[in-house]
C-alpha cells in the first residue's frame, strides 16, 4: 500500500460553481473534453467528471451528455475516468447513477453520508448572474439535505461496485464518514485498497483547518492501517495549502475548478493551471508525481479497457 508517489486527481467542472462566476468554468461537452485532456497532459492521472447542460451550464445527471464528452477523453489520454455519484444535492439517487451505470468507469465518487451542503453564503458577492437558475440552485441548498443515506450507500456499492466492477474514490466530508466507510468494509461490501478522499471546506462538513486534517489521518489510519490511501481536496482559497500539506503527510492531492476557481489570487484559465501548479509545489517538494498507469496499480483498478464507451 505505501508508495511515494502523488496521484493528482483533477474535478473538471463539478456541480457548485456556476458560469456567472468564471469564463473558464467548462460546461459545453467540447470545453468539458478539452480541459480534462489539457489537465491529463499536464500531470492529472484521474479525472473526476460531472456534466452540464450545453446550453445554460446548469449541472446535468443526462448520459447522453456524459457520452459526448467520455469517449473523446478516452481517445485522446490514458488518465483514469472517475464519474461523480454525488451530481447534485438537487438530483434523485437514480439520475446521480444513470451516468456511471451506462458507462461502468474505471472509478466513480461515493459520498459517504447525508449532510448539509451550503453553498447559498456565495449569494454575499454581487454579480451579475447569466441565469436565473443559479442563485435559485445557490438559495435551494439553504433548505435541502444532500442525501445518501445507508441504504443509498449499499445501493451504489452493489449496482456499481459489484455489477460493474468499479471501485470507488470515497468522499469523506467529516469523521463520522470515516466510520461510515469502516462500518461497510466490516459488512465486507468494500475492501483494500481504499482511495479515501478527505474533503474540507464545504460548508456543512469539516472545517479546513489543519487541526482536522491531523485528526482525519489519525483516524484513518486507526480504522484501516495499511489498506487505504487518503487524497485532500479543500473548497476555494483553501484548497492549495491544505493539499500541499497533505502531500507532505504522505497523501494524494485533488485540483481542478470544481473546488476553486482560482490559481493563486487571480481565476484560473483552466484546469491545467492548477494541475501545473500543484505539479511544480510536489516537484519542490521531491515528490513524485504518479502516472495513469501506477495510479491504477495503486488503486487495484480495472483498466480503461473494461469499460462501457
Amino acid at each position: 500500500m505505501k508508495s511515494k508517489k502523488v496521484v493528482i486527481t483533477c474535478a473538471v467542472t463539478g456541480s457548485v460553481h456556476t458560469p456567472s462566476m468564471s469564463p473558464h468554468l467548462p460546461y459545453k461537452p467540447e470545453d468539458i473534453a478539452t480541459q480534462s485532456i489539457d489537465a491529463a497532459e499536464a500531470g492529472a492521472s484521474i479525472l473526476h467528471l460531472h456534466a452540464r447542460d450545453p446550453e445554460n451550464g446548469r449541472p446535468t445527471a443526462d448520459p447522453a451528455i456524459f457520452m459526448r464528452f467520455l469517449p473523446v477523453i478516452k481517445q485522446a489520454c490514458d488518465a483514469v475516468i472517475n464519474i461523480s455519484t454525488g451530481g447534485s444535492s438537487l438530483m434523485s439517487l437514480d439520475d446521480r447513477l444513470a451516468a456511471a451505470l451506462s458507462a461502468e468507469p474505471e472509478m466513480c465518487s461515493l459520498n459517504m453520508g447525508s449532510m448539509n451542503f451550503g453553498l447559498y453564503p456565495m449569494l454575499d458577492r454581487p454579480r451579475e448572474w447569466q441565469h436565473a437558475w443559479e442563485p435559485q440552485l445557490l438559495e435551494a441548498t439553504r433548505g435541502t439535505i444532500f442525501k445518501n443515506t445507508f441504504a443509498d450507500i449499499e445501493a451504489i456499492l452493489k449496482r456499481l461496485g459489484e455489477g460493474c466492477g468499479t471501485r470507488f474514490e470515497f468522499e469523506c466530508y467529516d469523521v463520522g464518514h470515516l466510520y461510515t466507510l469502516a462500518h461497510f468494509r466490516d459488512r465486507g461490501l468494500v475492501s483494500g485498497p481504499l482511495f479515501i478522499q478527505f474533503v474540507f471546506g464545504v460548508l456543512g462538513g469539516i472545517g479546513a483547518d489543519p487541526d482536522n486534517l491531523v485528526h482525519m489521518k489519525r483516524i484513518a489510519d486507526k480504522l484501516f492501517g495499511d489498506e487505504y490511501r487518503f487524497s485532500v481536496l479543500a473548497a476555494g482559497r483553501h484548497q492549495m495549502p491544505m493539499i500541499t500539506m497533505g502531500a507532505t503527510m504522505g497523501g494524494s492531492v485533488r485540483v481542478g475548478l470544481e473546488d476553486s476557481l482560482f490559481d493563486g489570487r487571480e481565476l484560473a484559465t483552466s484546469n491545467a493551471a492548477q494541475v501545473r501548479r500543484i505539479r511544480k509545489i510536489l516537484e519542490g517538494l521531491s515528490l513524485e508525481v504518479a502516472t495513469p498507469e501506477e495510479a491504477r496499480a495503486m488503486l487495484s483498478l480495472k483498466g480503461g479497457d473494461r469499460v462501457a464507451f
